[in-house]
């Protein structure tokens, strides 16, 4: 949703739900700029009220917010931190979520926190959440169903290569797939994921882990998606030698490269 006519601060957008007006009457709506999301994220704030956060997207086959929205209510219901669900829209064509705030801010944003201890938390919030038996989870984001979300979204356009890594500039969104196709892993170690654990989708308050946002891919898959895009944030976010440390500290001393490059390929399809 690149280029939604929002400004940047609002008392509310004018298609925002209308069954909201009455409750979210005096927030101001700011909209917020961090993230990949391909929803418009806002945050809602009133003097004396609880901070609150929005996300609307237009509906449609590639809508995630119905999606995030029984993630969110399902990590609630097993006590994992997140934020809770207030209220779930569809009006004039868009989807709107409206959930609660949490506490602190997002790792990405922390520069008061040493390296060692940005890794020290990442560590701590996967290895918590992969620890959660997988056994009755709804979700499920193995590869036959990641691949197939990717080649739908490649058949509507709607991967630009111009917004490729790096290592796959040069290379048309079709060879990228076919690419895909031909180093597709083995799943030998499902866990429950998040989906793209970087910094920024990492929430903390001083220095304690307080919770997972952006929620919308979580569920069944090998740990590998976790950790690709958690060692690739911090070879972002903190230096490209900052990722052997993540990688020793969850566990890992001899990583499956090729394994790292597919998931993180996979990625440049969401």
């Amino acid at each position: 949703m690149t280029g939604t006519p929002y400004p940047a601060s609002t008392t509310s957008p004018a298609n925002a739900p209308s069954v909201w007006a009455k409750r979210l009457a005096g927030y101001q709506w700011e909209r917020q700029g961090v993230g990949r999301s391909a929803a418009t994220v806002f945050r809602l704030t009133a003097a004396g009220r609880p901070e609150l956060y929005v996300k609307a997207e237009p509906s449609g086959l590639f809508c995630g917010l119905m999606g995030e929205a029984s993630r969110l209510r399902w990590l609630t219901a097993r006590s994992l931190p997140c934020p809770q669900v207030l209220g779930l829209e569809a009006e004039s064509g868009w989807h709107w979520l409206l959930m609660t705030g949490l506490p602190g801010g997002d790792l990405s944003q922390r520069r008061d926190l040493l390296p060692s201890e940005t890794i020290e938390l990442v560590v701590g919030a996967l290895r918590r959440l992969h620890a959660q038996p997988i056994k009755g989870c709804p979700f499920d984001q193995r590869l036959s169903r990641r691949l197939a979300a990717a080649q739908a979204r490649l058949a509507t356009g709607r991967v630009d290569a111009r917004n490729f890594a790096d290592e796959n500039l040069g290379r048309s969104p079709e060879e990228l797939f076919e690419l895909l196709l031909e180093s597709r892993p083995e799943e030998t170690d499902l866990v429950l994921t998040h989906g793209d654990p970087s910094l920024p989708n990492l929430l903390v308050e001083r220095r304690n882990f307080v919770g997972f946002i952006d929620c919308g891919r979580l569920g069944i898959a090998d740990r590998y998606q976790d950790l690709a895009l958690a060692g690739w944030s911090i070879g972002y976010n903190l230096g490209v030698d900052w990722v052997e440390p993540f990688f020793a500290a969850y566990g890992l001393d001899k990583p499956e490269r090729p394994k790292l490059a597919f998931y993180r390929m996979l990625d440049e399809f969401f």
